[in-house]
């Protein structure tokens, strides 16, 4: 029997080839979102954790795709999805006979959904890589970090922004054009790709001549003094991003400053070295919770630089249940919420095959090694 989900895409269903980073992490998406997500693991595939958290809501099912009953199980599930995910490099699923020629044979309807560094084609195509490289290549990591080197942004902007919600965004879109035409096609998707597209944004800027192509000398990439971040008296650290004049206006009253000061000419850059200095020596006066009093809540775009477990305890996130506690353990809640059919954390991290009988009774209607 399938799990009972929570969700907008409770009739969605979706293969998972078990991969690392972003592919489970737009799994978890899906998933979330109430579709039916089965992994399919390897025989050897390590035991789960429960910290495995990007593994969670979705069941698990071990094949042996080295074998022919493996890979024709794996084909009659296929038969049964709407949609198909896979993150390996460009060509490994088509020497397991399970490429999109084979599927399509199989599920003319069928999504199937590559995530992959450099994309399918491409002469990097078949390169090793990370994040770091992919975003690296897009232009984004060079306008990230300080006037001296570059700053690493975790692996958010290529892996789970510019791979995972791009992949989640274009099974979806697949999949509603399949429903309406009966075709299925395959959908590219490539870190690299991804992490250019969310700079699309700054590439117009650079084209317009609103932005100078050198870290830490716009708006938006700490060289304004009135959009970074600034150290406390205890070494804790607040974030300003007064953008809007009024917003400014209303930082400078809760500061007790007055424009007469210099702090009236935030649109002229060579005024933004003093002015920085200047309040960061007015913010290293108090701690951040004398900040987070006078600040939090107002009009001034302040927020405290929380750590990872301040984050879960701060009462916006407690009113809202941004964090929850599930299975024993701390962790975001499902995003975006909705209205008339909220998703849900569906269940824990599963270990490898622990769903394989499970879920071939409920897709295909039969025991695990029986006469097909």
């Amino acid at each position: 029997m399938s799990l009972h989900r929570n969700g907008p895409l409770t009739d969605l269903r979706v293969i998972e080839f078990a991969g690392l980073g972003a592919a489970p992490f737009c799994s978890m998406l899906l998933a979330e979102l109430g579709a039916d997500v089965v992994r399919i693991d390897r025989p050897d595939a390590a035991p789960a954790g429960a910290y495995s958290l990007i593994s969670r809501s979705r069941r698990s099912v071990v094949l042996d795709l080295k074998t022919a009953d493996g890979v024709d199980t794996a084909l009659r599930l296929i038969t049964k999805a709407d949609a198909l995910t896979e993150s390996f490099r460009p060509g490994v699923m088509e020497r397991l006979a399970l490429g999109p020629e084979a599927a399509f044979a199989r599920n003319p309807r069928l999504v199937y959904g590559r995530l992959s560094g450099w994309g399918q084609t491409g002469p990097l195509a078949h390169a090793a890589g990370h994040d770091i490289n992919y975003t690296a290549l897009s232009g984004a990591l060079h306008a990230i970090g300080t006037a001296a080197q570059p700053g690493i942004p975790l692996n958010l902007v290529a892996d789970l922004g510019g791979g995972a919600l791009y992949l989640a965004l274009g099974v979806l879109a697949g999949v509603l054009h399949a429903r309406s035409s009966g075709e299925g096609q395959v959908v590219d998707c490539a870190m690299s790709d991804g992490a250019a597209s969310l700079m699309t944004m700054y590439y117009g800027a650079v084209a317009a001549g609103d932005w100078i192509d050198q870290r830490a000398s716009n708006r938006l990439d700490g060289g304004a003094y009135f959009y970074s971040t600034y150290e406390c008296a205890d070494g804790q650290w607040i974030a300003l991003g007064p953008l809007e004049p009024q917003f400014y206006v209303r930082l400078l009253e809760l500061l007790g400053v007055q424009d007469q000061d210099g702090w009236d000419q935030r649109d002229d850059r060579q005024s933004w070295t003093t002015c920085r200095m200047r309040l960061a020596i007015l913010i290293r006066q108090r701690p951040r919770s004398e900040w987070v009093k006078l600040l939090e809540g107002t009009d001034a775009c302040f927020a405290p630089v929380l750590s990872l477990k301040e984050a879960p305890l701060h009462p916006h996130h407690r009113a809202r249940a941004t964090f929850v506690s599930a299975f024993g353990v701390t962790q975001p809640a499902p995003a975006p919420r909705f209205s008339k059919t909220p998703g849900a954390i569906q269940s824990p991290p599963p270990q490898p095959g622990q769903h394989t009988q499970e879920v071939l009774e409920d897709w295909l209607g039969e025991r695990y090694g029986t006469a097909r």
